[in-house]
C-alpha cells in the first residue's frame, strides 16, 4: 500500500514505528488510517483517534516526536486545510457573531468537567512551576506573578478581558485590595464568576470586549486572545489602549506560535476551539505598534507542557464521577485534546508568552518581574 509505506518512511523521520512496542509508538486498528491522513490532514488523523482507528500508549510524546521532526510540514496539501485557508482568508471568523461559537460549545460546557481537572481558582490557563511541581500552588504563582508584573495596588481599577470563571477576579480582589471588572461572553462563566466572586470588589459583564467602556488602572488578557483572530488584532490592541489610563499597564498572557500561520489546526478548530487562532511575535508587535510600548516579553512555554499533563492525570482520576454525562468518544476526544497540546508545548511548536505594555512608556523604566 503506497499511503502506508509514505506514513513509514515520514514516521521514521521522527522515530516513530507503526505497530512498534515502545510508549511513542502507534498502535494502527484499521489500514484505512493512512490515506485518510494524507486526504485530511490534522482533521484525518484526530478523527480516526476519535473512531478508534489507532492509538499510542504515550500520546503526549508520539506527538513531541512528531512535531520535533516537522512532519505537520510535510503533508503541505489536502483538501481539509486548503478549505480552513479559504474561510480565513475571506471571512472574520471572530466577528461579534461568530466569537459566540467558541463560548457555546466549549466554554459553555458543564462546570463539572473543568472541575474535574482544574485548580481552586479555575485556572484554564498556564500554571507558574518555577521552583514548585504541584499544579494548585504553581497556578496560585501565576496569579501573583501576574499582579506583580501588573504592580496592583489597593484600589487599582482592574480590567480582566476574558476573565472565565474569576479566578483571577477573586485572587486580585482579595489580595491586593483591588476593584475588578471581569469580561466574558461564556453564559456558564458568567454565572459562575458571580457566585465565585460575591461580597467581593468584582463586577462581572457578560459583554464582547468591542462593547467596553471605562477607563482602568490596569488591564489583564489572559488566554482570551487567541480567540481574536488576526483580522481583528489592531483593533483590539486600539480598544484596550483606549481603556486603559494614561499611567497604566496591560498584561497579555497568551499562547503563541512561532510563525504567522493562517489557517488553524484543523481538528482544533472543529473539536475544540471554533475560531481559535495562535498569534505570533510578528503579528503582536505589529498590531501594537505606535499603539502600546512594550516593556517585557516572558516566555515560559515548557511550563504549558507540565499544566497540560497534570489536567490530563486530573482528568483521568476523575473521569468516573462524570463520565455518565460524556459517551466514549468525548472521553478520547478530550484525552487527544489535552495530551496531543502538552506533546506540542514539550516539541516547543507552541509558547507560552506574558508580555506587559504600558501606554506611554513607563517614567524611570519598567522593573521586570520573574
Amino acid at each position: 500500500m503506497r499511503e502506508k509505506e509514505i506514513a513509514q518512511k515520514l514516521l521514521k523521520k521522527a522515530g516513530v514505528e507503526i505497530n512498534g512496542d515502545r510508549p511513542c509508538d502507534i498502535q494502527v486498528h484499521n489500514e484505512g488510517l493512512y490515506a485518510r491522513v494524507l486526504k485530511d490532514g490534522s482533521l484525518g488523523l484526530g478523527e480516526a483517534y476519535l473512531d478508534g482507528w489507532w492509538d499510542a500508549e504515550s500520546l503526549d510524546n508520539f506527538f513531541a516526536k512528531v512535531l520535533r521532526a516537522h512532519l505537520d510540514k510535510d503533508i503541505t496539501f489536502n483538501f481539509t486545510d486548503s478549505l480552513m485557508y479559504l474561510k480565513v482568508v475571506f471571512l472574520n471568523l471572530q466577528s461579534k457573531l461568530r466569537s459566540q461559537k467558541v463560548a457555546k460549545e466549549h466554554y459553555d460546557l458543564s462546570y463539572q468537567l473543568y472541575e474535574s481537572f482544574l485548580d481552586p481558582y479555575n485556572q484554564y490557563t498556564c500554571g507558574y512551576f518555577k521552583d514548585i511541581n504541584d499544579l494548585n500552588l504553581a497556578q496560585e504563582q501565576k496569579l501573583d506573578l501576574i499582579c506583580r508584573k501588573l504592580q496592583l495596588k489597593p484600589g487599582d481599577r482592574v480590567l480582566d478581558i476574558g476573565c472565565g470563571w474569576g479566578g483571577f477576579a477573586n485572587y486580585a480582589a482579595k489580595n491586593f485590595g483591588c476593584h475588578i471588572t471581569g469580561v466574558t461572553i461564556s453564559e456558564e462563566q458568567y454565572k459562575y464568576a458571580k457566585k465565585f466572586c460575591q461580597d467581593l470588589p468584582v463586577e462581572i459583564l457578560k459583554k464582547d470586549y468591542r462593547d467596553l467602556q471605562g477607563k482602568f488602572d490596569k488591564i489583564l488578557v489572559c488566554g482570551m486572545i487567541e480567540h481574536v483572530g488576526m483580522k481583528n488584532y489592531s483593533g483590539f490592541m486600539r480598544k484596550v489602549e483606549s481603556l486603559l489610563d494614561k499611567k497604566g499597564l496591560f498584561l497579555l498572557h497568551t499562547i503563541g506560535g512561532n510563525e504567522s500561520k493562517i489557517a488553524p489546526d484543523a481538528w482544533m478548530n472543529k473539536y475544540i476551539f471554533p475560531g481559535g487562532m495562535l498569534p505570533s511575535m510578528k503579528r503582536l508587535t505589529r498590531a501594537t505598534e505606535g499603539v502600546l510600548v512594550m516593556e517585557d516579553w516572558h516566555n515560559f512555554g515548557q511550563d504549558y507542557d507540565l499544566t497540560l499533563m497534570a489536567w490530563y492525570r486530573n482528568f483521568e482520576k476523575n473521569w468516573s464521577k462524570i463520565k455518565e454525562n460524556y459517551d466514549q468518544r468525548f472521553y478520547r476526544m478530550w484525552k487527544y485534546y489535552l495530551l496531543s497540546s502538552a506533546g506540542a508545548f514539550r516539541a516547543r511548536d507552541m509558547q507560552l508568552w506574558q508580555i506587559v505594555f504600558s501606554k506611554n512608556g513607563v517614567s524611570g523604566g519598567y522593573t521586570c518581574v520573574r
